[in-house]
């Protein structure tokens, strides 16, 4: 029995989450008339390991079900790439000689094992049929400020609701149905999974102590070895446990569901694990369920909202919203857009959507947010739901130091620092080179060789680079020099070892460059008239190798490191070819020469790197580059440029470093016109989730700039649409955290906090202040 203490302090915790969802309900709240009719309509949940999209139909409700280590096995007869030192300086040869061609052709043969793609696959589906008749008042939601779902309708007059929370304190989905009807629910469970080319991959059954139990293996079957069909690849062993508890009414077994009848309230437990995370998961789903033993969903809530709050509130946006849309289901709010409407609330939600998606799917000890972050309905998936290291990866991440989520990296840098360990090898055994190589593709298990079947779409050698900003760029938010020590450099040595070996000269003018090199699937066409890949140091690669050494230099300086070496990295950096290259029209040139582009319009704008996400070009360094920069955007777009959400939302990221308010404001609003979906997922199409972070990130770089070493840009592009707001929460390199209040598009109130003796320029516009804050010292600005 709960004390009156207990029940009051209950009492006062859930009206002020009411008055809360009262208040600001419009910006964390989506919310539907009806079910969803297909899984880009469902809602998603998650807690870093495990996730549900939630569909709420009446009468077949599907809760499908996701687990982060649902691979295929790490298997160990696939046989690597024999490609080696000569294959490369044969590669070269042929570059030097103009032939693209072959040497595209020979880069995919030596160096990419063009047959091995493995999926993440999906865990299955929790399917409850229920007997609901004459449905009224529908509708369902998902409460971004809490982390639960919830579906309601009236079932012949009475209410039935469905509440869902997964759990990350509790390891658990959690689902509660209730209903007002004297006669209670009557429905069935069973889960299920789809098959594997046709083979059975798990099998559900009911034990004797009431449980429904999936057992099973993530297999692959599809491909082929050695021009032979694939033999069945073993995996991760997983194990789901399902159990309910009931007031009134019962619940039967049969012997592969459970059968409820005339239950007024039940509460489903799910629990999952796998060999990957366990050896023993089946004892490890009993702990979990053991742990939560009768526990009512209220109970269960608490823990999980606190927890989850913890990094959800530490930011809030409020814009103002002169046409309030709220009071329209989510999906119409979309179409209203479509049809012209502007919807600052539904910017705001969309927002607040980016930095929920990364606290359901990258939390400490689960493995970093895939292309699909982890929610996933297929046993193959589209672009196998990998982790692609030529922006996607990466645009996952960009939002986290940024808007408050600095911890949940930490399984991205669990991840690289596996994928550096296992290049080594590759570098060495491949490329003749030591430190370490990581391509632009691989899965849970970190592969290093290049998996492509052309030179375009996958022979790149920038991805294991542009990793590495993150390190650097956290080091940067954080201060934190023993991160610096321990985490970035031994993984930043290792991969500028390996572009120290890799760089040759340039015949032609005697710099160093990067070959073979390409423009991540992109391709042009060379003086012979042929569509090819690779060329002698395309302008990605020249970027991210000088940004590599940049940073090598600074973090050694910092941690007083001076050796042979370092001054080896000086030197070459000097001999770099430079990465930005203006063409004749002005353009920043793609690839080492000037080329005709079979795709003018292409999605990547990978020769934009060092401008974004690097930090090397801005109005005030480099004002011909930085034009330039604007220039080539404006050629891509008249050429159909940003036909994916992830590249729309980079092109956000892209006009808010240029100071452009309104162009980048127009991308949001195209963004969600093409590219959002009814369930808000960004959609490639089709489902693809850096575009949901890439737009998170984006909405931030408008509203505060800290890239620049010691400047900080406050309201650098605000467009005319965000008359009024607030912005809280928002952090900035150097341990700044930042309040930002504005009214009729002017700056009214700012607020800083840092966590370290600073100094730094702060621009407003035309005004310019420089500010010396002591830790914990408060700094407050107004007009």
């Amino acid at each position: 029995m709960n004390s009156p203490l207990k029940t009051n302090f209950k009492l006062i915790y859930l009206l002020t989450l009411l008055f809360s969802s009262f208040c600001n309900g419009q910006e964390h709240l989506l919310w539907y008339d009806q079910p969803a009719s297909n899984w880009n309509e469902a809602l998603p949940q998650g807690n870093g390991k495990i996730g549900v999209m939630v569909f709420g139909n009446t009468t077949n409700e599907r809760i499908q079900l996701n687990d982060d280590s649902m691979w295929p096995g790490n298997d160990p007869d696939w046989i690597e790439p024999d490609g080696n030192k000569e294959d490369l300086k044969h590669i070269r040869e042929l570059l030097f000689k103009g032939n693209n061609e072959a040497a595209d052709s020979l880069f995919v043969a030596k160096f990419s094992n063009k047959t091995i793609v493995r999926s993440h696959q999906t865990l299955g589906d929790l399917f409850i049929d229920f007997k609901h008749d004459n449905i009224i008042d529908y509708r369902r939601e998902l409460n971004l400020e809490n982390a639960t779902s919830q579906v309601s309708f009236k079932s012949n007059g009475y209410v039935f609701t469905e509440n869902i929370l997964v759990s990350h304190p509790h390891k658990a989905i959690v689902i509660e149905l209730k209903t007002e009807n004297p006669k209670g629910i009557t429905a069935k469970l069973k889960l299920s999974r789809p098959k594997d080319a046709g083979f059975e991959t798990a099998k559900s059954f009911t034990t004797k102590d009431g449980l429904l139990l999936m057992q099973g293996e993530v297999t692959q079957r599809e491909g082929k070895f050695n021009s032979q069909p694939n033999p069945i690849t073993h995996g991760v062993k997983f194990e789901t446990a399902l159990k309910v508890i009931n007031e009134s009414g019962s619940v039967l077994a049969t012997s592969d569901y459970l059968e409820l009848k005339n239950v007024k309230k039940a509460t489903i437990y799910i629990v999952n694990n796998t060999s990957y995370y366990f050896d023993d998961y089946k004892k490890q789903n009993q702990k979990n369920l053991k742990a939560i033993g009768s526990k009512s969903f209220d109970d269960l809530k608490e823990p999980h909202i606190k927890d989850y709050q913890e990094f959800y509130s530490r930011v809030k946006l409020q814009l103002n919203n002169d046409n309030d849309y709220s009071n329209i289901p989510t999906d119409q709010r979309i179409e209203a857009i479509k049809n012209g409407a502007i919807d600052t609330g539904l910017e705001t939600l969309l927002f607040n959507y980016g930095r929920y998606l990364l606290i359901s799917s990258s939390r400490e000890g689960s493995n970093p947010a895939n292309l699909q972050g982890l929610w996933n309905q297929h046993i193959k998936a589209p672009w196998n739901a990998d982790y692609h290291a030529n922006i996607n990866l990466q645009m996952n991440y960009w939002l986290a130091d940024m808007t408050g989520l600095g911890e949940l990296i930490n399984p991205f840098f669990d991840y690289v620092d596996m994928l550096v360990e296992n290049g080594k090898t590759t570098a060495s055994k491949n490329f003749g080179c030591s430190g370490s190589f990581i391509p632009h593709a691989t899965d849970l298990w970190g592969p290093t060789w290049l998996r492509a079947p052309t030179a375009f779409w996958g022979c790149s050698m920038g991805a294991g680079g542009w990793l590495m900003q993150h390190y650097w760029q956290h080091y940067r938010f954080t201060k934190d020099k023993n991160f610096l020590k321990k985490r970035v450099y031994p993984v930043l040595n290792e991969i500028t070892k390996f572009y120290s070996d890799w760089l040759i000269e340039d015949p032609r003018d005697g710099s160093l460059i990067s070959a073979p090199s390409t423009s991540p699937e992109n391709r042009f066409i060379n003086q012979k008239g042929n569509k090819v890949a690779t060329c002698l140091g395309s302008a990605m690669d020249q970027q991210v190798i000088h940004e590599v050494f940049e940073n090598y230099l600074k973090t050694c300086a910092i941690l007083n490191i001076q050796n042979d070496f370092v001054e080896k990295i000086k030197q070459q950096k000097i001999q770099l070819r430079p990465g930005f290259v203006l063409g004749d029209d002005g353009r920043i040139l793609e690839w080492d020469r000037p080329y005709e582009e079979p795709e003018p319009g292409h999605r990547h704008m990978s020769h934009l790197y060092g401008f974004h996400p690097g930090n090397s070009v801005t109005k005030e360094s480099y004002p011909e580059l930085f034009d330039a920069v604007k220039k080539t955007l404006d050629y891509r777009l008249a050429h159909g440029g940003a036909g994916t959400g992830w590249s729309r939302a980079w092109l956000i990221n892209c006009s808010a470093r240029l100071l452009d308010s309104e162009m980048a404001h127009e991308h949001i609003q195209l963004l969600i016109k093409k590219s959002i979906g009814k369930n808000l997922f960004d959609l490639h199409p089709p489902f693809q989730i850096d575009g949901n972070f890439g737009y998170t990130a984006g909405v931030a770089e408008m509203l505060l700039q800290s890239h620049e070493d010691n400047v900080i840009r406050i309201l650098p592009a605000l467009p005319k649409a965000w008359k009024d707001g607030s912005v809280k929460g928002l952090k900035g390199r150097g341990g700044l955290t930042f309040d930002i209040v504005w009214r009729n598009n002017q700056l009214e109130k700012l607020t800083i906090t840092s966590e370290f003796d600073h100094q730094f320029k702060l621009i407003y516009g035309d005004t310019f202040k420089e500010i010396k804050l002591k830790k914990g010292e408060l700094y407050t600005f107004e007009l």
